[in-house]
């Protein structure tokens, strides 16, 4: 009987060709399958040729086929579309985690099924054990919250190699293999679109629309170049200069107001209006939905975040509030809430609104 064929999806990265080499070692038939998911553009940012050299590179060296598809038109229509609109509602969007939903454990899943493998693997830090989503051993590298959007079913037949991993051992793991990127940089920026000047790359999709930037106790400011530049907390790229009866400390993005678009910004880091006691997310999806929710939770709202404890309860609409025992600072509508019950992935869901 031959062994299982493992399709390994090659990014150019470090992380998936350790996967692919372990599982090599591991005794499986293993392919790499590299995703393009955005096409070259009049920026010229994007590195998907550069990305595609290395994963052929670490194939040739494992001596392992290498194919190619191209899920653009897929990313466009379920991931950027959603990330453009969030951003004109004057949210603030996270693609990663549509990303791995809607083109990583669908599209990608199928097609390679599609070409007989028996398992899929990625390089992603993070485990599972009987259908359940578990943290990665190391916390740093943990990448369970960008996978909380994933249905259940969806993980079946996928294996995640390096889950048990830290981040030096994998890079050491390259090294001591000879794989040829053992050095590369991680990459950075956003999923498939990767690392440009943000503003730029906006303006590309979306027209500018500047209105007032006011303090915190309605002082005229100056004007602000579009709140889909700005994110709650953020503390560069506001250009306020030094003004006269203020403080010198640094200024931090404290609200923006939809209703009459005017940006709010304070030299408060822990000014009321950044720290919320409270969030509700819309609709939530589960990977684990707990029979009850006495017990206690923890949550994280943004990647890397340390894991926060709180208590959750699912309303009828299918969304989930969450109550922190500690304020969290800029809780961000359009940016995911996900719960954990110890090391289990519960799920995630785009936040709606905080209160106070």
């Amino acid at each position: 009987m031959s062994a299982p064929h493992v399709i390994v999806g090659l990014s150019g990265g470090v992380d998936s060709a350790v996967a692919a080499w372990r599982l090599k070692d591991q005794g499986y038939r293993v392919s790499g399958l590299f995703m393009q998911n955005w096409t070259e553009d009049e920026q010229g940012y994007c590195t998907a040729a550069e990305d595609f050299q290395s994963a052929r590179a670490v194939a040739e060296e494992l001596s392992i086929p290498l194919h190619r598809v191209d899920f653009s038109a897929e990313y466009r229509e379920r991931v950027f579309a959603h990330f453009l609109d969030d951003y004109r509602a004057g949210r603030t969007p996270n693609p990663d985690l549509l990303c791995n939903r809607e083109v990583k454990f669908q599209p990608f899943r199928e097609h390679a099924l599609r070409l007989g493998a028996d398992f899929v693997a990625t390089g992603h830090y993070a485990r599972l054990h009987d259908g359940a989503l578990l943290r990665s051993v190391t916390e740093d590298k943990d990448q369970t919250y960008f996978l909380a959007l994933v249905a259940r079913e969806h993980f079946e037949r996928v294996l995640f190699p390096i889950g048990d991993l830290a981040k030096p051992e994998v890079r050491e793991l390259a090294r001591k293999a000879g794989l040829p990127n053992h050095r590369r940089k991680d990459s950075t920026g956003i999923c498939f679109i990767g690392e440009r000047p943000f503003r730029e790359f906006l303006q590309h999709y979306l027209q500018p629309n500047p209105g007032p930037m006011v303090d915190d106790a309605g002082t005229y400011i100056g004007e602000h170049q579009g709140l889909m530049f700005y994110t709650l907390g953020q503390r560069r790229g506001l250009s306020i200069g030094g003004r006269r009866g203020a403080r010198q400390a640094p200024w931090y993005v404290a609200a923006k107001r939809l209703a009459d678009n005017t940006l709010v910004v304070t030299q408060d880091a822990h000014h009321p209006l950044l720290m919320s006691t409270r969030l509700r997310t819309c609709g939530f999806s589960w990977i684990e939905r707990p029979t009850e929710f006495s017990c206690p939770l923890h949550a994280r709202i943004r990647h890397r975040q340390a894991l926060q404890a709180c208590s959750a309860e699912a309303l009828p609409d299918g969304s989930v509030e969450v109550r922190f025992e500690q304020p969290q600072r800029a809780v961000s509508p359009g940016q995911y809430c996900v719960l954990y019950d110890g090391e289990r992935c519960l799920g995630g869901g785009e936040i709606e609104n905080s209160v106070s």
